[in-house]
């Protein structure tokens, strides 16, 4: 089944449907969600959502939005792919026990009314809200993200009810099950990766302000600077060679960490992709970029890296700790240097939806060998 185009997704949520947003075209390795614009949530969306999707009802928000609510995050310093969830919410006045169909669809309307205050809503609740990034898809390749920006694209608030699609066994819908479930209802089903597209053509949230050569103690480098235009946050770029699109490049998008770049603490049971390693990978390469990201390591995170100096026990596998956060801003910086096929240096897992900047990984490279 073909996907729909954005426009026609942005045509059915802006006259009140439910529509089904996918990660991008792959039909594995892919997760979904339903979605209604909120300022449409009525207690039929919720119903269906908790019959048919089976995942968990959460409300997107804008970081103004919360601020608005006051809502704080869930938990403190949180980190991963689910550290934009904020405390639970529920209306103040006009419900009963909060999770019938009818109270929750009231919670959302009360929330996301252009006036609203903290004192409509309550805590904990039965409506799970969830904080995008500013820049949404742009900078964050996530279905919260995904949800603000089809709504204000469809001219509504910047704000969504989703709910994650599980098989009837209760295991994570994907690629073809996802498909078959939107073929089911009726409904239309589209992609992070084409959102992505979509505003590409006329959005960037990062700017070039500086570029030329500069010496370093692995020899000369192109360095180029850019503006993030949504934290107001300076990023770089350091690449070697003739990028082309067509080409393989090897690729480290990079987040400092204090005992890996400056104590160099290694790891014996995984790889280390510490910046000089990197640096030493890329000018022995035809062609490569280091993308240094500029994020703030603070206590939570710098504690955790400790501890997994000391082998002291993690919080699991997985995307290491802000990771899933800093795709959408690495893509673009990729993607304005001319980069397509990537040899990356980093962790084997999937990175939501970079097809949209038209970015393939092709293997995951360990820069020790």
């Amino acid at each position: 089944m073909e996907l729909n185009s954005v426009d026609e997704l942005i045509s059915d949520i802006r006259q009140g449907r439910m529509v089904v947003v996918i990660d991008d075209d792959a039909d594995s390795n892919n997760e979904g969600v339903v979605m209604v614009a909120a300022e449409h949530c009525e207690a039929q969306h919720v119903t269906f959502m908790a019959r048919q999707a089976r995942g968990l009802i959460c409300l997107t928000l804008t970081e103004e939005r919360c601020q608005q609510l006051d809502l704080p995050p869930m938990v403190k310093d949180a980190q991963g792919e689910k550290a934009n969830f904020t405390l639970s919410i529920e209306a103040a006045t006009g419900i009963d026990t909060g999770i019938s169909a009818v109270d929750r669809a009231r919670t959302v309307q009360v929330a996301v009314a252009p006036h609203a205050r903290p004192a409509d809503i309550v805590q904990p609740g039965h409506i799970f809200p969830l904080t995008a990034r500013p820049g949404g898809v742009l900078t964050r390749a996530g279905h919260t993200e995904a949800g603000c920006d089809y709504a204000r694209l469809a001219g509504l608030l910047p704000t969504a009810v989703i709910a994650d699609i599980l098989t009837p066994a209760g295991e994570v819908a994907d690629g073809q099950a996802l498909r078959e479930f939107a073929a089911r209802h009726g409904l239309k089903i589209g992609s992070i990766a084409d959102l992505i597209h979509f505003r590409m053509v006329n959005e960037r949230t990062i700017r070039r302000i500086r570029e030329g050569t500069i010496d370093t103690q692995y020899g000369e480098f192109r360095l180029t600077a850019y503006r993030d235009q949504t934290a107001d946050e300076v990023h770089l770029a350091l690449s070697r060679g003739e990028i082309q699109a067509g080409e393989p490049t090897l690729v480290r998008v990079h987040v400092q960490s204090v005992m890996r770049d400056l104590v160099t603490s290694t790891l014996s049971d995984r790889p280390t992709w510490s910046l000089g390693k990197c640096l030493q990978a890329v000018a022995d390469s035809d062609r490569g970029v280091i993308v240094l990201l500029a994020q703030a390591e603070g206590p939570e995170k710098l504690l955790a890296s400790i501890d997994m100096a000391l082998g002291e026990p993690s919080a699991g596998p997985g995307m290491p700790p802000g990771t899933y956060t800093t795709v959408g801003l690495g893509s673009q910086i990729l993607q304005d240097l001319g980069v397509g096929k990537i040899r990356l240096m980093g962790a084997p897992i999937k990175y939501n939806a970079i097809s949209g900047f038209d970015l393939e990984v092709l293997e995951f490279v360990d820069p020790g060998q």
